[in-house]
């Protein structure tokens, strides 16, 4: 696709959106994939894309919310797993474990997104904004700022979008040391481990062909 193609695929979406329709058919997505190959056109185009795909994003999601306002939820709501953590070593039982493992959820649904954020903005990565997708997938994510994810290297594009996936993966083992502590027992402790490789096949079976994984490997074909 030649930059007239990139202009004629772009001048599509503009025209597709702007009547409240999607993406899908008009070329906008092989003509980014031809801009991230080419900083120049990263630069001539950034801009005009982050405008289209914004758009298209806030037609697209269920709830948006402003990056600031989410962060500091994110944040708030990070504290609060952590301290309903803290709260089970002064319970007993099945109260304690119950506690534990509703702190756990809490910083899995979290710390996600935010390894998403930090990891990009080391990287060069601007956000705009929370957003969940729909009610039936209600894990909170970070929408990128097209412009400054298509001026990032393909290399920083890729382990910013692992990052929230690693996060999912080792917060669990994080926690084993913090639940044997609460001495909430041996099964409850395997469980952490239990559920760190139930997110393992996830990714596998999932994320790998729909989402943080699939979109590494699709931009970690790009680093020469």
């Amino acid at each position: 696709m030649e930059t007239l193609g990139i202009e004629d695929a772009l001048a599509v979406a503009e025209t597709r959106v702007g009547a409240g329709g999607g993406l899908a058919g008009t070329g906008f997505w092989p003509a980014v994939a031809m801009v991230k190959r080419n900083p120049e056109l990263a630069e001539r185009y950034g801009p005009r894309i982050a405008a289209i795909d914004d758009v298209a994003f806030r037609r697209r999601a269920w709830l948006v919310i402003p990056l600031g306002l989410g962060t500091v939820l994110a944040l708030l709501a990070t504290v609060g797993g952590l301290a309903l953590i803290g709260w089970a070593y002064r319970l007993d039982g099945g109260s304690a474990v119950a506690v534990f493992y509703l702190g756990v959820i809490v910083l899995l649904t979290t710390t996600h997104g935010l390894a998403h954020l930090v990891v990009g903005r080391v990287a060069g990565i601007r956000f705009t904004a929370w957003f969940v997708i729909s009610p039936m997938r209600p894990q909170p994510g970070v929408k990128v700022d097209y412009a400054s994810y298509l001026r990032a290297t393909p290399r920083a594009r890729a382990w910013m979008h692992a990052s929230g996936a690693v996060a999912t993966k080792l917060a669990p083992l994080a926690l084993v040391g913090a639940a044997v502590a609460a001495d909430l027992g041996v099964w409850a402790v395997w469980g952490l481990v239990g559920l760190s490789v139930a997110t393992m096949v996830t990714d596998v079976l999932w994320s790998t062909k729909s989402s943080d994984w699939k979109k590494f490997r699709r931009e970690l074909s790009q680093v020469s």
